[in-house]
């Protein structure tokens, strides 16, 4: 696939995936993105996953048209664009391989390629002369590996991202949502805990004229850039994105569930623009992760368990602090038949995040809701409207 005059895609959609790094949930794949830019030398932009070496290769010999790649350039050590590497300096023994200093141990440690002979070594402001082509390259460090070079191309004014400005989902899945749910949730989910790094990147890319941006997952953006920029600078600086509230709910027998469906409805009866409800227990905690930090007003109702969280609860509230949360308005409901605890609990986890406004006090149901609870969900709906 031809992207520019000189830039050719390579890369390759994996289907038969189901969790991208052993967690997240893929029913539509990923894919593997790599690029050709052809110029005096040529230079390969990163590499696929293991089980596709060879499609990778025959791609490359298709868009280099019988000529030798001068240049691997590894940008993300991650092995689903590295494993290959030794692979691609056997087919092509007069390449050199290009990676920020970091990347070496890690080289060797993935794939035994260790060859001071073939290794180019390049940092931050460094440049890879092609011939109308060059790249400049950008330290990206902890965006989210420690390794991270991203690259700029000068001529074409691409930034070849690396896992920046990814998304799930093969190529050839058309996605009927759009480009931000699934990004926002690749982002949150891999990405999230690195935001002070990601509005460092955001400050350079300010510097330099992008006109299309190519990750290392996911479409190619060649249009309305502003708007993928805006929204990592959103996320990136744990912004609210969408007004609107969102409930997260653990249900043993099903009350906690019915109080925070009657808190759904109070919500919309008040006019609220969105509301967002996950039962925790059985769906996508990435989903509800991506929820969590899309909108501003965060409702947890969880069932008290063994004197604490319910399990589910527990845990993502465990994946938000992970990720940084912050700069929200969180209310707390709790279930306990002898005993409610969760409210105190949940307020001790959340404790460690900035910037939390967490309401006094909580909607507490012993067992079943009462109509003194009934009321006091409904007050809560009037205090996050």
């Amino acid at each position: 696939m031809k992207l520019t005059n000189d830039i050719v895609y390579v890369g390759v959609n994996d289907r038969k995936i189901d969790l991208f790094e052993g967690q997240f949930i893929v029913p539509e794949g990923i894919s593997y993105n790599s690029y050709v830019i052809l110029d005096e030398k040529i230079a390969v932009m990163d590499g696929v996953g293991e089980d596709f070496a060879d499609e990778w290769l025959d791609n490359i010999r298709r868009a280099a048209g019988g000529r030798d790649p001068d240049y691997l350039v590894v940008q993300h050590m991650e092995p689903d664009h590295s494993r290959n590497i030794h692979k691609f300096a056997e087919a092509f023994p007069n390449s050199k391989i290009v990676a920020s200093e970091k990347a070496w141990g890690m080289m060797k440690a993935f794939n035994g390629f260790c060859d001071p002979q073939r290794s180019i070594t390049v940092g931050e402001g460094d440049r890879l002369e092609l011939g109308a082509h060059t790249l400049s390259f950008i330290a990206a460090a902890m965006i989210h590996w420690p390794e991270v070079i991203m690259s700029y191309d000068s001529k074409d004014k691409v930034l070849f991202s690396a896992d920046a400005f990814g998304k799930f989902g093969a190529l050839d899945y058309d996605d009927p949502e759009g480009w931000s749910c699934e990004a926002r949730r690749y982002y949150f989910g891999i990405v999230g805990k690195y935001g002070a790094q990601v509005q460092g990147l955001l400050k350079k890319a300010a510097a330099l004229d992008i006109q299309k941006i190519f990750p290392l997952h996911g479409p190619m953006l060649t249009e309305n850039l502003s708007d993928y920029i805006r929204l990592y600078d959103i996320w990136s600086s744990y912004g609210v994105e969408s007004e609107g509230v969102a409930i997260f709910y653990t249900s043993i027998y099903g009350n906690t569930k019915e109080a925070a469906l009657l808190l759904a409805e109070k919500l919309k009866e008040f006019g609220c623009p969105k509301v967002a409800l996950s039962d925790l227990a059985r769906e996508d905690w990435a989903e509800a992760v991506e929820d969590a930090f899309r909108y501003g007003k965060i409702v947890l109702a969880a069932s008290t368990y063994n004197n604490g969280i319910f399990p589910a609860m527990r845990d993502f509230i465990n994946n938000l602090i992970d990720r940084n949360f912050q700069n929200r308005t969180i209310a707390l409901m709790e279930n306990g038949s002898w005993a409610p605890a969760a409210a105190k609990k949940m307020r001790e986890m959340l404790c460690s995040c900035k910037n939390l406004n967490v309401l006094d006090g909580c909607v507490s149901i012993k067992s079943a809701m009462t109509p003194e609870n009934e009321k006091q969900i409904e007050e809560l709906a009037k205090a996050l409207i």
